[in-house]
């Protein structure tokens, strides 16, 4: 590995370490991104290894992608047996074959197991063996063609899965770099949630004042997103119940709600329909609401009177549902002593029947870090100050645990 690969490899996570990707790049415009791509990829622990086609390197050149990802670049198939030494049947084969962006007629070569092309052999050569990914792009129209959607269908029926696309300008364009990296980890990672079905809760609840004004507060969801990330990554069955304006997220169920009420009603909906393992509550709820919402817009200029009653307490129904279920209470408190702290995430377990609380203090909303207890019924743990998803990882091998 190149010095400047060094420097950035496994920078951002260890998700990836240990594992060799072959990206086959294909001639579409949106091949300019591989390099962003392959960047990403090294961040989180790969070793990233370039394939082009002839029409890839018309748009960009062999020598940004051995820049990008350290290694020398497969542009032809030689007496050295590339698409062999990458994909075939021996120990030192990668891990995955990535296609991207796959233009339709890469598509329906793979899927005619045509390879005229260093990116179709490769495809080709590895396709008993290894996990195949393709991320499409192409103009709508190509996309909706009924031949290119046959094909398509007829891959994933073979085991390939396809990243994406996104519908914009006409256009079924490449996936996002992150959306990829994303499904290339939850392809890849080691799956010690498999089997266990999951729901989190996340971001800040709204009460509404009138049809526009609400009370809310700072959280910005990205604990109880990189939670519920997290848990999908390790092969978990994840339902994330998520407020609207909190971040995005790439979990694939996902319920948006916006008031306390609504989110109770969408929890309770899921605990009385099917059985889950773990329910983790990391949303930030609203503790009262406006006892009246106007109808109509409120006129300025003159003062008001809100009166606030209190919500209903989501965490206190959880067990009465699933006695069961293994719950994870949040805890946010402002300005108070570690001692204090410990003692209120105690008394949330007391009334809630929790089995672990992750207590910290509401200076962590919305900013990218935290600092957090593990309470147990045994034992309070500090945990350091780190990034929320490295948290996340630290936190489920502690849940993890205690579902044994």
């Amino acid at each position: 590995m190149l010095h400047h690969v060094k420097l950035i490899h496994a920078t951002k996570s260890r998700k990836l370490l240990g594992k060799k990707i072959v990206l086959a790049i294909p001639g579409s415009i949106a091949a300019v991104e591989c390099v962003k791509l392959a960047r990403e990829l090294i961040r989180h622990g790969a070793e990233v290894h370039a394939v082009m086609s002839e029409s890839a390197r018309k748009i960009i050149h062999p020598y940004a992608m051995e820049f990008a990802t350290g290694n020398p670049v497969v542009t032809e198939i030689t007496g050295f047996i590339e698409h062999v030494e990458l994909a075939g049947e021996h120990e030192n084969r990668a891990d995955l074959i990535l296609v991207c962006p796959a233009t339709a007629n890469t598509i329906s070569k793979i899927a005619c197991g045509i390879d005229d092309t260093p990116v179709t052999t490769v495809v080709t050569t590895a396709f008993a063996h290894t996990p195949i990914m393709i991320a499409p792009a192409m103009h709508s129209s190509m996309y909706k063609h009924p031949i290119v959607k046959e094909n398509m269908e007829k891959l994933r029926k073979l085991g390939v899965e396809f990243i994406g696309p996104r519908f914009e300008e006409g256009k079924a364009k490449v996936a996002g770099v992150d959306e990829i990296v994303y499904h290339v980890i939850k392809k890849l990672h080691e799956k010690d949630l498999k089997g266990r079905r999951i729901l989190v809760t996340a971001g800040a609840t709204r009460e509404y004042i009138d049809p526009i004004r609400f009370i809310t507060n700072r959280s910005s969801g990205k604990m109880g997103v990189a939670m519920a990330e997290e848990a999908e990554l390790r092969g978990a069955e994840v339902t994330l119940i998520k407020t609207r304006g909190s971040v995005p997220s790439f979990v694939e169920n996902q319920i948006e709600v916006e008031t306390v009420e609504e989110m109770l009603s969408a929890m309770e909906n899921e605990l009385m329909g099917k059985k889950y393992d773990v329910v983790i509550l990391a949303a930030a709820v609203s503790d009262f609401r406006p006892k009246t919402t106007a109808k109509e817009k409120i006129k300025s200029g003159k003062a008001i009177t809100l009166e606030l009653v209190p919500t209903p307490k989501i965490i206190r129904r959880v067990k009465e549902i699933q006695p069961g279920v293994l719950l994870v209470g949040f805890k946010a408190e402002y300005g108070v002593s570690e001692e204090e702290l410990i003692t209120r995430a105690r008394e949330q377990m007391e009334k809630a029947g929790s089995d672990a609380v992750i207590a910290n203090t509401a200076e962590a909303f919305g900013s990218e870090e935290n600092e957090v207890f593990w309470v147990t019924k045994e034992a309070a743990e500090k945990l350091p100050r780190m990034g929320k998803r490295e948290l996340a990882e630290k936190l489920w091998n502690r849940i993890g645990n205690m579902l044994g």
